[in-house]
């Protein structure tokens, strides 16, 4: 053998070392990966039946919201109802109920004016 042939052994040796000291890390890194993967697939069969749990209470959430939007349409309805009610009234019955008191009022007066003038002409005698 010749010393060429010795130092291309001593570095196909020097190789195979190396690639056995590179190999256990790589190996270690698919073990790694393997686990990640395992956790990934744990955590993505865990989280479907939780977006499906948020799904169906969004739903819900949106049916109750219209329902009291419904609620609040009607309640906005029997307030303008209510408020025109109200103002029908008035005009209705407020308007001959001013006249009413002002009749009376003008009738207790003549009656008050009439006593006190009465009162006066029986002193004077």
């Amino acid at each position: 053998m010749t010393g060429g042939d010795i130092a291309g052994l001593i570095a196909a040796g020097v190789f195979a070392v190396l690639v056995a000291i590179l190999a256990v890390p790589i190996f270690k890194l698919g073990r790694v990966f393997d686990e990640i993967r395992k956790t990934i697939e744990s955590i993505g069969a865990g989280t479907t039946p939780l977006i499906d749990e948020v799904t169906a209470t969004v739903s819900t959430t949106n049916q109750q919201l219209q329902k009291v939007d419904g609620i609040s349409s009607n309640v906005s309805d029997a307030t303008a109802n209510i408020s025109a009610l109200s103002s029908l009234v008035a005009a209705t019955v407020g308007s001959p109920l001013i006249k009413v008191a002002a009749f009376s009022y003008g009738v207790r007066s003549a009656f008050a004016g009439r006593r006190s003038s009465r009162s006066r002409h029986s002193r004077g005698r």
